[in-house]
């Protein structure tokens, strides 16, 4: 049995495609060839499978085991490094992600409520009535202070400002397609000197390389050194602190190397989707006024001091994010799955070694699931309840991402935050539209807005 048709252009032409108009790619495909389709987009695999049908997703993303299995994301191995969790596979990725989840759920993740409305409410006091700006630059912003506290602790100092300066820089090339398709055709990775866009790009990851081995040094030595007051390991719940006193079977404790690209992994992942998903969800709550009227509503019912979790379960807001993230989900596929026996597929027969990939837009934008799917309508998710296989902006299975609910918690305080304290407009009538931004999609102009004043 013959494996699932797909476009018949040449594979790099493809891959153009895919690199500077991934939705068009998607739309045109799904259009012609359905639910599942052979798409010669990442890699050089000769079977690389997009799926949107809920059914087949179940079956991949429960069947995370011997049949199908998640292997390492090469294409974000240059980016992030061997050791990052988005590269590992088997136990190291289990372990890994076992000793990452505690700072971003339960009381450590609410402990961060008020500083995150903090820092949302000094960013806009530092722009003035009738001042511009990009909303997802400033979110970035944000999002960024987030991540160091949830990764450093109580962070400040000359190294913080440096580090925050490096990662928003490093990150920022991505916003350029020569980068970002670099990723999807390793062979042209070459650096050809500063000015060339992978010599660039490497420069300012070996910028913040040392920034960060320079901290972890530093954090050694405060361990080592049982008289120093600078870092009390003992009381410290951030990343850092967890991975510097983790311990593997053997007794052994992880290496610089491997410190350095769990710590580049979050502190990139951790803030840009945030602050892409947060630019979206202003975009479209000031696009159109009834969505932004509702929601001022709900949030006048908290009063002046709500409580960062009475923000969190607010029912409309939360429609509000979640529709944001399904009309634009900040990554439009899943992390990849390989088959590793034979198996069974909506009726074709996968051989070992097919590439498969959740695709998040295509199952995000079925007419059988959300009518009118090009619209934004918040109220389909007052509605119904939709399961994980129709709605997964965060992926699925085993390669969930694991900052999946300080993402929301955060999504949800910073838009609160905003619209309850300032009255804010898009600053022209000009739709926004999706752009590659490394492996993810970005508003193409940064939703400019304007400050109007208090509210």
């Amino acid at each position: 049995m013959k494996h699932p048709d797909g476009p018949q252009t040449p594979r790099w032409l493809q891959k153009i495609q895919w690199t500077l108009d991934p939705l068009g790619y998607m739309d045109a495909a799904t259009q012609r060839y359905g639910d599942i389709f052979n798409a010669s987009v990442v890699g050089n695999y000769p079977v690389l499978l997009l799926v949107s049908n809920p059914e087949a997703l179940k079956q991949i993303f429960s069947g995370d085991t011997q049949a199908i299995t998640a292997p390492s994301n090469r294409v974000l191995q240059p980016v992030m490094g061997d050791y990052s969790v988005f590269v590992l596979e088997g136990s190291r990725h289990r372990r890994e992600r076992k000793l990452l989840m505690p700072p971003f759920h339960g009381d450590h993740m609410r402990a961060y409520g008020r500083l995150i409305c903090d820092l949302t409410e000094k960013a806009m006091g530092q722009i003035t009535p009738g001042q511009r700006f990009a909303a997802r630059t400033l979110m970035q912003t944000i999002s960024l202070e987030v991540i160091l506290k949830v990764v450093f602790g109580l962070y400040e100092g000359d190294r913080a400002q440096q580090l925050k300066q490096g990662i928003v820089a490093f990150a920022n090339t991505f916003k350029s397609p020569f980068v970002s398709g670099l990723l999807f055709f390793p062979s042209l990775q070459k650096d050809l000197g500063p000015r060339s866009p992978w010599g660039y790009f490497l420069r300012l990851q070996q910028q913040v390389n040392q920034l960060l081995y320079a901290e972890i040094r530093e954090r050694r030595s405060a361990i080592a050194d049982p008289s120093s007051r600078q870092f009390d390991q003992s009381t410290r719940s951030d990343i850092l602190s967890l991975l510097l006193s983790a311990r593997d079977e053997a007794g052994g404790a992880m290496t610089d190397r491997e410190l350095r690209d769990e710590l580049m992994t979050l502190l990139i992942a951790g803030h840009e989707t945030t602050a892409t998903a947060i630019a979206w969800a202003l975009y479209w709550i000031h696009q159109l006024p009834e969505v932004q009227k509702n929601l001022l509503e709900e949030l006048d019912t908290l009063g002046d001091a709500p409580e960062p979790m009475s923000i969190f379960r607010l029912p409309y807001l939360t429609a509000v994010c979640n529709e944001a993230l399904r009309i634009y989900p900040v990554a439009v596929v899943t992390v990849p799955r390989e088959v590793r026996e034979p198996m069974e597929l909506m009726g074709y027969a996968l051989e070992p070694g097919t590439r498969l990939y959740g695709c998040i837009y295509l199952t995000h934008h079925r007419e059988d699931i959300y009518p009118d799917p090009k619209q934004f309508k918040p109220e389909r998710f007052l509605d119904r309840q939709f399961s994980p296989y129709e709605f997964f902006p965060f992926g699925g299975g085993v390669r969930r991402c694991i900052g999946e609910a300080l993402a929301l918690y955060e999504m949800k305080l910073v838009v609160a935050t905003m619209l309850t304290h300032f009255r804010l407009a898009l600053a022209d009538s000009k739709p926004e539209r999706p752009q590659r931004r490394g492996v993810t999609l970005a508003p193409a102009d940064g939703v400019k807005m304007v400050m109007q004043g208090l509210r």
